[in-house]
């Protein structure tokens, strides 16, 4: 529903665009599929994305936005910060936007969007009391509340009312020849046999509540490589490597600690060069979907119909409970959830069967 502006945009006049996505790494992943739809629609404007400084390496890989801009939310001091927003302010104001378009409901994308000098600037709806929010925009669309609706349609919503839609939902992400190139490197350097498959664990999530405990994941890891048909990396950041570590020390062979070794612009070609993906609810999942790698994912209070990757060669593993999925930080908001405490290596164990056969 149409509540603010015009229901149509002088699209014709568009040269230079403004899209915001400032969530989470899965979130812009996940937001790929409207920079499509801008570059289908206007190919002859100049995308620009603006993304959190820590998923600003990931643009590289979308094809269709010929620039980025990080928003870097890091503590500095008084001086130190003057000096950044004046550098940030003039590369934001340097491109000119014509219309800006801002993916989510939060304030700093609509003070981002109103100071970034486009004159048309087009976000969902905020009922949630954020007046000063909404009235920095032109054009605001209220999307009706929807059970299950693929997170990438509800990004895509807004834009398809304003005559910018595709028909490619799906998120991708491009990998260079360099990139795969620096994979092969550092897959060398590891010592990771190239004889047999490789296959990607990553167990570790922002929150803690959703993910399986460790000695699920090498009971998981040992049924993969026991009989040496595959070799195992885990992956993650650096400051889960630790926690990586324990897991490989506990499993055999051909197990491999990469948490922390793998930057972000070189994850989606490292995800790519692998058979299978194995993750918790977090970016890993979407990155590895967005390269075509089949995916694995593991699900708890979480809206799996919503967030899981979709695509025939991907499985989602939740668990069937009545509560499931209650969309809270684990049971009760106590950061546990009893659904993963309750999924059987088993269960897990089945989807993994079903992609690698």
């Amino acid at each position: 529903m149409y509540v603010k502006g015009k229901k149509t945009l002088p699209l014709e006049k568009i040269k230079n665009v403004l899209l915001i996505q400032l969530g989470d790494i899965g979130d812009v992943v996940n937001s790929f599929p409207c920079a499509r739809a801008l570059k289908e629609t206007l190919p002859k404007a100049r995308i620009v994305f603006a993304v959190r400084s820590k998923a600003a390496g990931l643009i590289e890989g979308c094809p269709w936005v010929e620039d980025v801009i990080a928003v870097d939310t890091s503590n500095r001091s008084f001086l130190r910060n003057i000096f950044y927003q004046v550098k940030f302010w003039r590369k934001v104001r340097a491109n000119n936007f014509d219309m800006a378009i801002d993916l989510r409901r939060d304030s700093r994308s609509a003070y981002l969007a109103f100071l970034s000098g486009a004159e048309i600037r087009v976000a969902p709806f905020s009922t949630e009391g954020k007046v000063l929010r909404n009235r920095l925009f032109t054009h605001l669309y209220d999307q009706e509340p929807t059970v299950g609706q693929y997170i990438v349609e509800h990004y895509m919503e807004p834009l398809a009312a304003y005559g910018i839609p595709t028909t490619e939902l799906l998120p991708e992400i491009s990998v260079s020849a360099e990139q795969e190139m620096a994979v092969s490197s550092l897959i060398k350097e590891e010592g990771i046999p190239t004889n047999i498959p490789l296959i990607v664990v990553q167990p570790f999530s922002l929150w803690s509540y959703k993910e399986l405990s460790n000695e699920k994941y090498v009971q998981i890891i040992r049924r993969l490589t026991d009989q040496g048909l595959y070799s195992v990396c885990i992956t993650g950041t650096a400051g889960e490597r630790a926690r990586a570590q324990q897991i490989a020390e506990k499993c055999e062979k051909n197990v491999f600690n990469l948490a922390g070794k793998t930057p972000l612009e070189l994850v989606p070609a490292f995800y790519k060069k692998c058979r299978m993906f194995l993750g918790v609810d977090s970016a890993g999942i979407h990155i590895a979907a967005a390269v075509g790698t089949p995916v694995v994912s593991i699900y708890g209070p979480s809206n799996a119909v919503s967030w899981a990757p979709r695509g025939g060669s991907h499985r989602v593993v939740q668990k069937k409970m009545d509560c499931v999925p209650c969309g809270l930080k684990g049971c009760n908001g106590k950061e546990k959830s009893r659904c993963l405490d309750e999924l059987t290596v088993d269960e897990v164990w089945a989807a993994i069967k079903d992609v690698l056969s």
